[in-house]
């Protein structure tokens, strides 16, 4: 499976007898049924590890592009119009910010890396605390509450799996938690953003900016207004997006379904 198709449904299954492993890119598996395909005897698997890296440099990457505006400042770089560049057009400091981190798995990890020589302080959020050695590694202190990480953060990356629990995580009483000089940048799934509420709360600077890697849905229609919003930048689901990664990808895919036709332990099976 590649950009979640083909799509696996009952009337898949059915029409292939003989299907023995589903092999996935990416590491989000919320386009699955596992049980459905449990109850077929088909097997799973995806690609977890590999693109930790490039999407903890995706994030970064929108992070200081909101913060310094930098679509925008390229837009008036090249415009036909441009006369002069304003002394006062101005981004916002990334360097000694506050970073809140909503999901410190691999990636949210590799991000907060990547923060600390920042000289960031990095807070973050998560299903369970991460051990006090890998705390102190990066220097990010705990949030039980996300309600805490976001009233005090400037920038907020959402780093989680799509899940029943982190379906729209963030909506208007959580927007309305967070900063007017905060941006957030989603680089899970677009599914744990309200978009609805997003627009009203750029719209109305309960909040300053979004960057945003993954939208639901992908692409947003083409009047969606977050894509007329100056202070937006939306990039195309990218976060694992380089040569070599994807290269990977597809090996790793390989060797899953190889070993699933050959009845041998699956390398990264989906339990």
């Amino acid at each position: 499976m590649w950009y979640h198709r083909p799509a696996i449904n009952e009337e898949l299954l059915q029409s292939l007898p003989n299907l023995k492993v589903v092999a996935s890119s990416g590491v989000g598996i919320d386009h699955l049924d596992l049980k459905l395909l449990s109850s077929y005897g088909v097997k799973v698997s995806n690609t977890p590890f590999i693109v930790s890296t490039d999407t903890a440099d995706m994030g970064m990457t929108l992070m200081l592009a909101s913060a310094r505006r930098l679509v925008e400042g390229h837009e008036m770089a090249v415009s036909p119009d441009t006369e002069y560049f304003p002394a006062d057009w101005l981004g916002t400091e990334v360097s000694g910010a506050t970073l809140g981190i909503v999901g410190m798995g691999v990636i949210g990890y590799k991000v907060a890396e990547r923060a600390k020589a920042f000289e960031m302080k990095i807070l973050y959020h998560n299903r369970s605390q991460r051990k006090k050695e890998e705390e102190s590694a990066v220097g990010a202190v705990y949030c039980k509450k996300i309600d805490d990480l976001l009233q005090q953060s400037d920038f907020v990356l959402l780093a989680v799996n799509l899940t029943p629990q982190t379906h729209k995580l963030i909506g208007k009483r959580e927007l309305e938690l967070m900063k007017p000089t905060a941006t957030i940048i989603n680089i899970s799934r677009g599914l744990v953003v309200d978009h609805d509420a997003l627009v009203e709360a750029l719209q109305n600077k309960v909040i300053k900016a979004a960057a945003l890697d993954v939208t639901y849905p992908e692409p947003l229609p083409r009047d969606h207004p977050l894509l007329k919003m100056k202070n937006v930048i939306i990039t195309p689901h990218i976060g694992s997006a380089t040569k070599k990664t994807r290269w990977v990808m597809m090996e790793e895919m390989a060797e899953s379904i190889e070993a699933g036709l050959a009845g041998l332990p699956i390398p990264h099976e989906v339990l």
